[in-house]
């Protein structure tokens, strides 16, 4: 018995250390930093002490963090709840219907494209001069617009990027917990008279809470770390990520920037722990607010 102890111990040796180089210990440095200010340039350990300062100065005295705050909680808010909204759609036109493999396939090839190249197509679509979309809206008789060029529209310009790019992957999810539901609910449901939006909202809604729930955690605890597509649409062409006027910086993006380039490694530790808590809060929020509804009975 002891032996056969030892050899799983040997077997799961190199998981062990892989998740304790890779996870475990980055989370304890940086907790360890966030309460220090640490430049990267002198050891970690000779690091001065400055207690909550960190976290002080971010949530009280640090403007840039709050509007990266607002604007991402902004992307969080109108990206999720729109991408899974439309997969759903998507995934109920596409039911039992022919070349459904073909439009699941279609849908998901942005998925599969790494966000930096879907941003830097985006970037070109986008463009005030020569872009393809405003192309289009001249050709329709609408003037340019700015797009990632103006404060006012930058922002929504990207959640419009993310949005489609997300599509596919929640539409996998939600076609197939659309196709593990019964079938004879519908046939009963459409013997007793009820006509689409009625066996739609009586039978797959409530049968489809559980996908639900898993592509709406997941999608905001990516969504929290939006950081490619604003790199990639807004770095080159305003020749620093989060512009204009800071309309789309995030809290990754300002938090790399932080660290990488302002050399505050312990500010950069607090704002990542102050992430890691808000994700926390709304996933627990959205656990809750289903688990209300009866999820746990599915």
């Amino acid at each position: 018995m002891r032996s056969r102890t030892r050899a799983a111990w040997l077997f799961l040796l190199p998981a062990l250390v892989f998740y304790a180089v890779f996870l475990i210990f980055p989370v304890v440095s940086s907790l360890y930093l966030s309460f220090h200010e640490w430049n990267m340039l002198t050891p970690p350990l000779q690091a001065s002490s400055v207690g909550m300062q960190n976290y002080t100065h971010i949530l009280r005295q640090d403007p840039v963090f709050l509007k990266a705050l607002w604007n991402t909680l902004v992307f969080v808010a109108v990206s999720v709840p729109l991408s899974i909204a439309l997969a759903v759609l998507m995934a109920t036109l596409m039911s039992r219907r022919r070349f459904a493999g073909l439009w699941r396939l279609i849908f998901l090839l942005p998925t599969i494209t790494p966000a930096i190249a879907l941003g830097m197509v985006w970037r070109y679509l986008y463009r005030p001069n020569y872009g393809l979309i405003n192309t289009l809206l001249n050709a329709a008789g609408i003037a340019s617009q700015p797009w990632l060029n103006d404060p006012a529209t930058a922002l929504m310009s990207i959640i419009i990027t993310a949005v489609w790019a997300g599509i596919g992957s929640n539409l996998i999810v939600v076609d197939a917990g659309m196709r593990d539901i019964p079938e004879e609910y519908y046939e009963a449901a459409a013997i007793d008279g009820a006509h689409g939006w009625q066996r739609f909202r009586h039978i797959t809604l409530p049968l489809l809470k559980p996908t639900l729930l898993f592509v709406f955690v997941t999608g905001t605890i990516a969504a929290w770390q939006v950081f490619d597509f604003i790199v990639a649409m807004t770095a080159p062409t305003l020749g620093r990520a989060g512009g204009p006027v800071n309309s789309t910086m995030t809290l990754v993006v300002y938090m790399y920037q932080t660290a990488f380039e302002y050399l505050n490694m312990g500010r950069a530790s607090a704002m990542a722990y102050v992430l890691f808590f808000i994700v926390i809060a709304v996933s627990l929020v959205q656990l809750r607010v289903f688990w209300r509804g009866g999820v746990e009975n599915y």
